[in-house]
């Protein structure tokens, strides 16, 4: 669904029924003190940020003033200034949210989990940065130490996204599983940085069964050959977190505000979601039905 006209018919039939209820309860727990209306709807300023993390621009700026406003001016009549747009952006935080955890995939029985990095700044300059530093932190990645958040993700066989987690780069990365999972995801797969007991148990508990190998150091451990198969496509969600990070660019070191963060990773876990052609494993449903039979 990459077309604007899609996007934009999909995003308003779901700001028509959230943002009158959103509002709603935003008056009633004295959140806002009264309600009044912009010159752009909701929709359309949800519409922009997603059509930013599918344009392929690196600068939301130059995106904003350099192609927005000049081939889509027709498509937004009540296009705002760029300055005005960036002071309206982070009302779109909660419906953006919303959004996602409407378009998010249903388990399918094949899981992937894995952890991504989200840089806030370089190294050097973690000293003086200041916009995040409130939320930020010191995090051990495959790639060496980084500054910033994990991006925690569970994915199925059809590349679709399951659920999703932000946390500090210090948290370890099956703190968040449990809360992560749900009873019809069957066999979750995942990497050695996943073994541990109490997780096992506790996902077990859920009816969920978590599938890794051993490290050097352990006994192995009998596994059927659809579990080793599976572990061996572990690619998928690796190939998802490079085209979130290059693609659909949840990752730059540009932040000024904690929203602008929260709406950059939403607005690319959506147009990730929006996409037609997602990385996905050549299982037929055929295949599927008979081997799950056995696994």
């Amino acid at each position: 669904m990459n077309n604007l006209v899609d996007i934009f018919c999909d995003v308003d039939d779901f700001c028509t029924v959230f943002i009158p209820q959103w509002e709603q309860q935003c008056l009633t727990d004295g959140t806002r003190k009264r309600k009044r209306s912009g010159r752009m709807a909701m929709s359309e300023i949800m519409t922009i940020i997603i059509l930013f993390h599918i344009s392929n621009h690196r600068d939301f700026k130059n995106f904003y003033t350099g192609y927005l406003a000049r081939f889509y001016k027709s498509d937004f009549p009540n296009l705002l200034s760029y300055t005005r747009f960036l002071e309206v952006m982070p009302s779109a935080v909660i419906p953006m949210c919303s959004y996602f955890s409407s378009l998010k995939s249903e388990p399918t029985g094949i899981e992937f989990v894995d952890s991504t990095s989200i840089k806030v700044c370089h190294n050097l300059r973690i000293p003086r940065h200041k916009t995040l530093s409130a939320l930020a932190s010191r995090g051990k990645g495959t790639m060496g130490w980084f500054y910033g958040f994990k991006l925690h993700l569970i994915v199925n066989h059809q590349g679709g996204i399951v659920a999703a987690k932000i946390t500090p780069a210090n948290v370890h990365d099956t703190k968040p599983v449990k809360e992560m999972v749900v009873e019809s995801m069957d066999k979750l797969y995942a990497d050695k940085g996943y073994i541990g007991k109490a997780l096992a148990s506790d996902l077990l508990e859920s009816g969920v069964t978590i599938i890794n190998n051993v490290r050097k150091d352990m006994k192995e451990k009998a596994l059927s050959l659809w579990d080793r198969a599976m572990l061996s496509r572990r690619f998928i969600i690796e190939t998802i977190n490079d085209q979130l990070k290059n693609i659909s660019q949840i990752e730059h070191t540009r932040h000024r505000s904690v929203h602008g963060f929260m709406l950059n990773v939403i607005g690319g876990l959506v147009a990730y979601q929006l996409k037609e052609n997602k990385p996905q494993l050549n299982i037929t449903s055929a295949e599927f039905n008979t081997i799950s039979v056995f696994r």
